[in-house]
């Protein structure tokens, strides 16, 4: 298994961005949120369990998940957010583990926003936190999804705080100008990585 690298970044911290340029330099990147996506699709055993945890409720109409009215549940009901994580954490782990296995490029990237709540940190070999300040992330987040800074705030207050996420990253990016300016940031860490890999 090759070097692995952690990628994690707040909302609007510009993660994203990050990763897209790792993939332009031949980096295999996995991310966790489309693995979280993948392994509740149809025919997935993690969407029976979810399926026959809570009932047909949260299927639509076509089999596949019904995100919005689960969300909704969650939030009603804070036990059920631990059943569901119970059925969708080894599965999401389980994928992620297979496709680190499966990547190729001198090094590779595990991409993931809870990747220190979650424990992912420890499938790593590095962390890199791609940071912003508060006042830049809810910017950025309230112009690419167009929510209000209200609700942004909400999520950065839910999120892990950063002077924690700070502590626990091998290397942090700040992020807080111009994207050149993060690129030539990620190209010294590349080559550090492309030397340890």
């Amino acid at each position: 298994m090759s070097f692995i690298l952690g990628l994690t970044g707040g909302i609007g911290s510009g993660k994203s961005a990050a990763s897209q340029w790792f993939e332009t330099q031949g980096i295999n990147v996995v991310d966790a949120d489309v693995v979280a996506r993948e392994v509740v699709e149809i025919g997935q055993p993690a969407l029976e369990q979810i399926q026959h945890t809570f009932g047909d409720w949260v299927l639509n109409a076509d089999g596949s998940l019904n995100r919005r009215a689960l969300r909704e549940h969650i939030f009603q009901h804070p036990s059920a957010r631990h059943q569901l994580e119970q059925i969708t954490h080894p599965a999401i782990r389980q994928s992620i583990m297979q496709q680190l296995q499966d990547a190729h490029s001198p090094y590779v990237i595990l991409v993931s926003p809870l990747l220190f709540e979650t424990d992912q940190h420890q499938l790593t070999n590095r962390t890199l936190l791609i940071d912003a300040s508060e006042a830049i992330q809810i910017e950025r987040a309230s112009q690419r999804d167009g929510q209000d800074s209200e609700q942004i705030k909400k999520i950065i207050a839910a999120q892990m705080p950063r002077e924690q996420k700070r502590q626990m990253a091998d290397d942090i990016v700040m992020n807080d100008g111009h994207l050149d300016h993060l690129y030539q940031q990620l190209a010294t860490l590349h080559h550090h990585y492309l030397e340890r890999s």
